[in-house]
C-alpha cells in the first residue's frame, strides 16, 4: 500500500492554489497575498504555497496566467476611463455672481450649473458594460481552466497507458533474450556432438614395410 505524506498536496489543493492566484492577478493584487490566503485556508505557510506554485502548478496554467494579466489591464483601463468620465465641479463665473453697479439695486438672477444626471447615467451604463465584459472574460477564464484540467487528465491517462505498454514490451524482450540464449546453447551442444561423431569415424592410418625395409602408408580400403 502506498503511503501518503501528511503534508502532500492533493489535486484539490493545487486547484485551489491556482484559482486563488489567478483571481488575485485579475484583481491587481500580488501573488504573495494569494499565497497567504491559500495558506490560511490549507493551514500551510505562505512560503510553502509559493514554492508549490513555482515548482509544480505554475507551468500548468501559463495560458490562464496570460489571460488573467490581460483582464487586469482591461480592468485598469476601464476604471481609468470611468474616473476620467466623472463630472468635474463647476465653478461659477465671478462676473455672474457679483452684481454690477447698474443692477446693484435690482435682484440678480443666480446662475446654477445644469444637472448632469444624463451624463452620470451614461457613465454608470459604461461602467456596468465594463463589469459585464469583465464577467464574460472571467467565465471564459474558468472555461479555459476546466479545459486545461480535462486535457491534463487525458494526458495523464495516456502517460499511464504508455508506461504500461513499455513495461509489457520490456517483459517480452526479456523473455525473447532468454529463449535466444537457450537456442544458442542447444545449437552449441549439437555442434559439439557432430564434431565428436565425425572424429570417431576417421580410421587410423595403416603402414607396411616394403622390400627395402621402409614403411609405407597404405591407402584407405586397400589390403
Amino acid at each position: 500500500m502506498v503511503k501518503v505524506r501528511q503534508d502532500a498536496w492533493s489535486h484539490e489543493d493545487d486547484l485551489l492554489l491556482a484559482e486563488t492566484v489567478l483571481r488575485h492577478i485579475r484583481e491587481g493584487s500580488t501573488q504573495l497575498n494569494a499565497f497567504e490566503e491559500v495558506g490560511d485556508h490549507l493551514n500551510r505557510t505562505s512560503a510553502a504555497c509559493g514554492f508549490r506554485w513555482n515548482a509544480e502548478v505554475r507551468n500548468k496554467y501559463e495560458n490562464a496566467i496570460d489571460l488573467a494579466k490581460r483582464q487586469r489591464k482591461e480592468r485598469k483601463r476601464a476604471l481609468n476611463k470611468t474616473v476620467q468620465a466623472l463630472p468635474k465641479p463647476v465653478q461659477a463665473d465671478i462676473s455672474e455672481t457679483i452684481p454690477s453697479h447698474e443692477t446693484a439695486d435690482q435682484p440678480t438672477a443666480q446662475t446654477y450649473p445644469e444637472p448632469a444626471a444624463a451624463f452620470n447615467l451614461d457613465t454608470v451604463i459604461k461602467y456596468l458594460k465594463s463589469l459585464k465584459q469583465e464577467l464574460y472574460t472571467s467565465n471564459q477564464s474558468k472555461s479555459s481552466m476546466q479545459s486545461l484540467e480535462s486535457e491534463n487528465k487525458s494526458l495523464h491517462t495516456k502517460v499511464e497507458e504508455l508506461q504500461k505498454n513499455l513495461a509489457d514490451t520490456e517483459q517480452q524482450l526479456h523473455a525473447m533474450k532468454e529463449d535466444y540464449q537457450t537456442f544458442i546453447q542447444i545449437m552449441d551442444r549439437a555442434r559439439k556432438m557432430t564434431v565428436f561423431e565425425d572424429t570417431n569415424l576417421i580410421s587410423s592410418p595403416s603402414f607396411r614395410m616394403d622390400k627395402n625395409g621402409n614403411l609405407e602408408q597404405l591407402a584407405q580400403g586397400s589390403n
